[in-house]
């Protein structure tokens, strides 16, 4: 017994088309989209009457997706939580990066939420945190030589 990837991190947003924006911006790439429903959901996600829009978004020459969820039934009534990095759970997701600070400079003139300054750990990266849309926290790293 062994695993042998990781497949997808997925992502419940309640604006997709934002979400997906924001992604197609920093250069992912539309690999799939789809709508699901019906009673097989229903049992697989252990809710009822379940309606959900998906993006999946990945790299060019990746495996892994990042799949945006928006689940039109049921929905989620309650208010998006903006969690620090350090709330406990599965809290943010790192992409490896060239030209850091010009991303960086690219996001700050959209008005991303950017936790601090860019900063060098060490002599292996030069690394940043960011907010996303509905609370997803970034960290940007780019490996130094």
């Amino acid at each position: 017994m062994r695993i042998n990837r990781i497949d997808h991190v997925s992502i419940n947003v309640n604006d997709l088309s934002g979400a997906k924006a924001f992604f197609l911006d920093l250069g992912l790439e539309v690999q799939a989209e789809w709508e699901l429903d019906g009673e097989q959901l229903d049992r697989i996600v252990g809710l009822n009457d379940v309606k959900t829009s998906c993006v999946g978004l990945g790299m060019p020459d990746g495996e892994v997706w990042i799949e945006l969820v928006k689940f039109y039934s049921p929905s989620d009534e309650s208010n998006i939580l903006q969690p620090f990095a350090n709330t406990l759970g599965i809290r943010h997701i790192c992409f490896n990066v060239e030209d850091i600070e010009a991303i960086v400079a690219k996001l700050k003139k959209k008005g991303t939420e950017i936790f601090s300054e860019i900063q060098q750990y060490e002599e292996s990266y030069k690394l940043c945190y960011v907010r996303g849309p509905e609370g997803i926290i970034l960290e940007l790293a780019e490996k130094i030589g």
